[in-house]
């Protein structure tokens, strides 16, 4: 039996093509938005049973308020969190907030769907995986840590940088063509540099490793 679902994510496309899936599994999203401050409204007159909340991988201390409000004003909501795993208290953080599980932004959709039944039937959900990553990163600090999004973003020209925002926000190539001012062919060149250069095969996976990185969150406030 499909399970009540609203989707909310800080990038749009993500959250459309989670919810997307879901429903080909025979689950009902009642609503889908973008950004995660959202869901307060989002929710408004509807009655989901879980709540799939992807969060950015900015790490400010208001990333989990969004958890906090649900859990203050509609506590019978499960609310998974979908994000990055890489910073040390990250996920302690999301389930100090009110959170019932924590699933890493790229994961396979049997995973976000083992997570989801199991907030439904009154249990935790996180893998023993994210468990064990954060309990390294915290035991074991990296003298120096790996900045993934600089990495990457010095991989990228401007231009494609460009083209990697408007895909984030679900632009076909027609539109970020239009939208760029270039011709189609040429926008197709940039999104094929783009999802080479992010180790891609498709736009949603581009996307997610830009938003699991933070690399969206660093050139969207650039």
């Amino acid at each position: 039996m499909g399970v009540r679902l609203v989707v909310v994510d800080d990038h749009r496309l993500l959250a459309e093509a989670l919810a997307a899936a879901l429903q080909l599994r025979g689950h009902r999203v009642l609503a889908i938005g973008s950004p995660s401050r959202t869901v307060g409204e989002l929710i408004v007159g509807r009655r989901p049973e879980v709540c799939l909340l992807g969060v950015s991988g900015s790490g400010e201390p208001d990333t989990f308020d969004p958890v906090r409000r649900l859990r203050r004003e509609r506590p019978e909501i499960s609310v998974v969190v979908l994000g990055p795993v890489g910073e040390p208290g990250r996920v302690a953080a999301a389930f100090a907030a009110g959170a019932a599980g924590y699933v890493r932004s790229d994961e396979r959709i049997e995973v976000v769907e083992r997570a989801i039944a199991r907030v439904r039937a009154g249990e935790a959900a996180v893998a023993a995986d994210v468990l064990q990553g954060a309990f390294e990163r915290l035991l074991r600090p990296a003298v120096e840590p790996d900045d993934d999004a600089l990495r990457l973003l010095r991989l990228l020209t401007r231009r494609e940088v460009q083209v990697l925002l408007r895909i984030a926000e679900g632009e076909d190539t027609a539109g970020i063509a239009a939208g760029m001012g270039i011709a189609p062919s040429t926008a197709r060149t940039h999104v094929q540099r783009v999802l080479m250069k992010l180790g891609a095969r498709t736009r949603l996976e581009a996307t997610a490793v830009a938003a699991r990185t933070g690399l969206l969150d660093r050139v969207s406030g650039a």
